[in-house]
């Protein structure tokens, strides 16, 4: 914990200009986006699956069949939550490499000083190895059940990963090598999943057992693998979810340019209409190379790509420039403390149990049918408490 927040980590993001070292002012709509994003999987799925149980109301059902993943291919919308994650992390690329350009007296739009570059670099691995190290935790590192039975791939480590090497194109390549390097990763990738043959399954396999990646996370990956004989954030699909971090560069690269001479609004326009070419893309790719989050295929990344795009446009035209952001001050909570929510919930706090403690005699009281509803969102409202005394007293977790 920190008193003061920081642009470093790789999750949170501020706005910047690149000729000025003036403070930064906030961009509340990806904070906003980070926290309703997070919101889903911290306890918002639980209300909702206790809502459809409680009502068979065909909104609420059709909603928690949405937060459940898919078996393989396909999409719902909880195979989105983990990339529209690692995109938001994108967007802040720019603006806090800016910000590091400012304090560092040097211009992001010219050749980057050896000594400066390697600092940065020094600064990228750190925070990489150390969500790879909280990514272990979060699957049972400290339970100390032995190397063969300690997983370590990780959401986290993902996320560390792609953004680590997402950073080290956009710090080495103007925005034309960028998206050369873009393309070439989900070309590459698409090509060696459907041409390079597997042992005893042949090229172009893409079932759980007898795709590529499947076979390199058996072949490569230490410890335990997630389903066995896969493991979805194994080592040859983090490639492709390079691309995803990619795709939130590019929308931070176009929110923050002010060449561009465009409005606020015309900005939030283009990122919504890319959005839907990005989805298009994603459908028609889906015909040869199906939308498959375990396999992170290409078309996945540029189906749910397009999501987040649509999906930071509408924030970003609500909030930002439209200016309507009370609405939003749940998520907001969440997303600046978005990486310590994320661990919290996944077993570092029981607030199941404190929610009982403070709650639980008064639920016991109301309709069965909807104790599991209270209970649910007796949750929250634990969750958003503490995040609000975190707020309050400017403690964010960074990394």
């Amino acid at each position: 914990m920190t008193k003061k927040h920081t642009v470093d980590d790789p999750t949170q993001h501020t706005v910047g200009t690149a000729k000025t070292a003036e403070k930064a002012a906030r961009l509340y709509s990806l904070d906003a986006l980070r926290g309703f994003d997070m919101f889903w999987i911290m306890s918002g799925e639980g209300v909702v699956h206790a809502l459809a149980k409680a009502t068979n109301w065909p909104v609420f059902l059709w909603m928690s069949g949405q937060l459940h993943h898919t078996v393989w291919n396909g999409i719902t919308f909880y195979d989105m939550i983990f990339p529209l994650f690692l995109f938001i992390a994108g967007v802040s690329m720019p603006y806090s490499m800016t910000n590091k350009m400012n304090k560092a007296g040097v211009d992001l739009a010219v050749e980057l000083p050896g000594a400066v570059k390697w600092t940065i670099y020094k600064s990228m691995i750190r925070r990489t190895l150390i969500l790879l190290f909280l990514g272990m935790i979060v699957n049972g590192l400290l339970k100390f059940n032995g190397y063969e039975n300690t997983r370590f791939a990780s959401v986290l480590g993902r996320i560390g990963l792609a953004w680590f090497f997402g950073g080290l194109i956009y710090l080495n390549f103007n925005l034309r090598g960028q998206i050369i390097c873009f393309f070439g990763l989900l070309l590459g990738y698409w090509a060696v999943m459907m041409f390079v043959p597997v042992p005893g399954y042949g090229a172009g396999n893409l079932t759980m057992n007898g795709s590529l990646e499947s076979y390199i996370d058996r072949l490569l990956l230490p410890g335990r693998l997630h389903d066995k004989v896969h493991d979805p954030e194994g080592i040859l699909s983090t490639i492709p979810a390079i691309a995803t971090a990619l795709l939130g560069i590019f929308s931070g690269q176009l929110l923050k340019d002010s060449s561009l001479n465009w409005p606020m609004w015309k900005k939030g326009i283009a990122l919504f209409a890319a959005g839907l070419v990005l989805i298009i893309a994603g459908e028609l790719w889906d015909l040869n190379f199906p939308i498959n989050k375990r396999l992170w295929t290409s078309s996945f990344v540029l189906f749910v790509g397009g999501w987040s795009a649509i999906l930071l446009a509408v924030f970003y035209l609500i909030i930002d420039v439209a200016g309507y952001k009370k609405w939003a001050f749940p998520f907001i909570l969440i997303g600046v403390n978005s990486i310590f929510i994320y661990l919290a919930a996944e077993g570092v706090i029981d607030f199941q149990h404190t929610a009982n403690y403070l709650f639980g005699g008064l639920i016991q009281y109301t309709s069965q049918a909807w104790q599991a509803v209270w209970q649910a969102t007796s949750i929250v409202i634990i969750q958003l408490l503490l995040l609000y005394f975190l707020y309050r007293n400017k403690l964010f977790f960074k990394i």
